[in-house]
C-alpha cells in the first residue's frame, strides 16, 4: 500500500474512532505554568540626557564641539567629553580615544541626519558615550556610529535614537561590548527600521554583554566570518540574531525573546550555536532557532521554550543538533523535506503541544548513536537498566500529522483510537508512515527542566 494511502486510511480511522470514544477519552491534566524570563533589562524609556552644554578636553585645552577637538588630537590622544554636543562628527585620527566619565555624562546629537558618528580611521576606541539621534533613512544606512576603521572598539556606549545602531563596514578587528542599543518605537514596523549590530563584510569581530531592542534584527551578519558573539540580550525585534552568507561563526549565551524569531540562521556554513536561550518569540515566524539553508553547523545546549517553533530546520546537512531543550513550544521541532544527514540526539522534548512535525515524504531516523532524545509524552521500557528504550518512539507520524492537518482534532489527542495508531507505530514498523522516528529514546531528561516553570533567570539554562 502507498504511504499517501495508508495515511489517509490512517487518517479517516482515528479521526472516526477518536469522535466515537471521545467521551471516554482521558484528558491531560492542562499545564498551570508558564514560562517566563528575568532579563533584568534595562528600561529604554529611563535615560536622562545631560543638561549641561558640552565640553570636549583634550590635553588640558577645552573646546565647544567635539569635532574640533578630534581634528585638534594627535594619535594616541583621549578627547575627554561631558555635556551635550549637537552636531555629527567624524574621526579621521588613529588611536585616537573618544571617553566620558560615564554613559549619562556626555551625549553627542545627530540631530536626526546621516550618520552621529563615523569612524574613518584604524584603531579609534569609543567608551561610555551616548550616542543619540540619528538620521531616519535606512536605505542610507544612516547609523548611530558608521566604523569604516579597522580595530575600532566601543564600549559602554549608550545609542538611542538610532535607525542602525552599529554599521560595521567591510573592516576587520571591531569590538561592540557592554553597550545599549535602543531603535524607534514610533517606527512601527520592524522592516522599515535598521538593524542594532550590522556586520558586512568583515572578520574577527566580537559582539560581546549588549542589550539591543526596537531595531529590525539585533545583530545581523552578511559575509560575515570568525565573529564571536557573546552574551548579548535581544527583545521586540523581527529577527533576534541573523545570519545570511556567514560562515565559520560562534553564538554562545545569548537571549532572545519577545521577537518574531530568536536566531535565523540561513545559507551559512560551520555555526557554532551553543547555550543561547530563545523563549516567547511568536510573532509572525514564530521561531526559537531558524535553520535555513545550513551546512556543518553545531547547535547544543540551548533552551528554546515557549515559542511557535522551538527549532524550525529547512533543507539543512550535516548538521548535529544535541542536549537541547525543547519547552513547552507550540511544536517542539519542525523538520521540513530537504534536511538530511543530521544527527539528533540527547535532547529533550518537553511539554510542547506537538511535539515534533514532520513534512518529509519518507521516515526520517534520529541517531546516529547508542542513545537518542528524551519525549516527555514517549513509552518508554528500559529492561537493561542503561538509560535507553528499547521502544522506539514516532514524535512524528500519522497522529501528528492528523493534528497538524486538523487542527480541530487536537481534542482527541489523547484519545484511545489516537493512543492505539501511536502504539501501533511505535510497535510495528511494518506500519510505517512518513515522518521521524527516535530508535533509542531516552528514559530520563538530560536536563533539569522543572526548574524553568518556577524560576527562568539569567542564568538558569546552565547545566550546574
Amino acid at each position: 500500500m502507498r504511504l499517501g494511502r495508508l495515511y489517509a486510511v490512517l487518517t479517516a480511522f482515528v479521526l472516526v474512532v477518536a469522535a466515537a470514544g471521545a467521551a471516554a477519552a482521558p484528558q491531560e491534566d492542562a499545564r498551570s505554568e508558564t514560562i517566563s524570563v528575568d532579563a533584568d533589562v534595562p528600561d529604554p524609556d529611563a535615560f536622562e540626557p545631560p543638561e549641561a552644554d558640552g565640553v570636549a578636553t583634550v590635553d588640558g585645552t577645552e573646546y565647544g564641539s567635539v569635532q574640533a577637538a578630534v581634528d585638534a588630537a594627535e594619535p594616541g590622544d583621549t578627547v575627554r567629553l561631558s555635556g551635550r554636543f549637537d552636531e555629527n562628527v567624524t574621526v579621521r585620527t588613529a588611536n585616537l580615544t573618544l571617553a566620558a566619565a560615564s554613559q549619562e555624562a556626555a551625549m553627542i546629537d545627530g540631530g536626526g541626519e546621516g550618520d552621529v558618528l563615523a569612524i574613518e580611521a584604524p584603531n579609534v576606541t569609543v567608551e561610555r558615550v551616548w550616542i543619540n539621534n540619528s538620521g531616519w533613512e535606512a536605505d542610507t544606512e544612516d547609523a548611530g556610529v558608521f566604523v569604516n576603521g579597522t580595530d575600532a572598539t566601543l564600549d559602554s556606549v549608550r545609542l538611542t535614537e538610532v535607525t542602525f545602531g552599529v554599521w560595521v563596514d567591510g573592516v576587520d578587528g571591531v569590538t561592540v561590548a557592554n553597550s545599549t542599543i535602543v531603535g524607534r518605537e514610533e517606527v512601527r514596523s520592524h522592516a522599515e527600521r535598521g538593524n542594532g549590530i550590522n556586520l558586512w563584510e568583515t572578520a574577527d569581530v566580537v559582539v560581546r554583554g549588549n542589550d539591543i531592542t526596537r531595531v529590525r534584527d539585533g545583530i545581523y551578519f552578511s559575509w560575515a566570518e570568525g565573529v564571536e558573539a557573546t552574551d548579548n540580550r535581544m527583545w521586540d525585534l523581527r529577527f533576534g540574531v541573523h545570519y545570511m552568507y556567514s560562515d565559520d561563526n560562534l553564538l554562545a549565551d545569548n537571549l532572545a525573546f519577545d521577537n518574531d524569531v530568536g536566531y535565523a540562521l540561513m545559507v551559512s556554513e560551520n555555526l557554532r550555536i551553543v547555550d543561547n536561550r530563545a523563549v516567547g518569540n511568536d510573532g509572525g515566524s514564530g521561531h526559537g532557532i531558524l535553520v535555513k539553508d545550513v551546512e556543518d553547523t553545531t547547535i547544543r545546549g540551548n533552551v528554546l521554550a515557549d515559542n511557535e517553533h522551538g527549532l524550525f530546520a529547512s533543507n539543512g546537512q550535516d548538521n548535529r543538533i544535541e542536549s537541547n531543550l525543547m519547552m513547552a513550544n507550540t511544536v517542539g521541532v519542525h523538520s521540513t523535506a530537504g534536511s538530511t544527514d543530521q544527527t539528533v540526539v540527547n535532547n529533550s522534548f518537553v511539554h510542547n503541544d506537538l511535539q515534533a512535525f514532520s513534512t518529509n515524504d519518507v521516515v526520517v531516523a534520529w541517531n546516529g548513536t547508542d542513545g537518542g532524545n528524551y519525549w516527555s509524552d514517549a513509552r518508554t521500557a528500559d529492561r537493561s537498566g542503561d538509560g535507553v528504550s528499547e521502544i522506539r518512539h514516532r514524535p512524528a507520524g500519522t497522529v501528528e500529522q492528523v493534528l497538524h492537518d486538523h487542527p480541530q482534532a487536537a481534542v482527541f489527542a489523547e484519545s484511545p483510537a489516537f493512543s492505539a495508531v501511536r502504539m501501533a507505530e511505535n510497535s510495528f514498523p511494518v506500519l510505517e508512515s512518513p515522518g521521524i522516528v527516535d530508535h533509542h529514546p531516552l528514559v530520563e531528561s538530560p536536563h533539569d527542566w522543572e526548574r524553568y516553570y518556577a524560576d527562568h533567570t539569567d542564568n538558569a539554562h546552565r547545566n550546574d
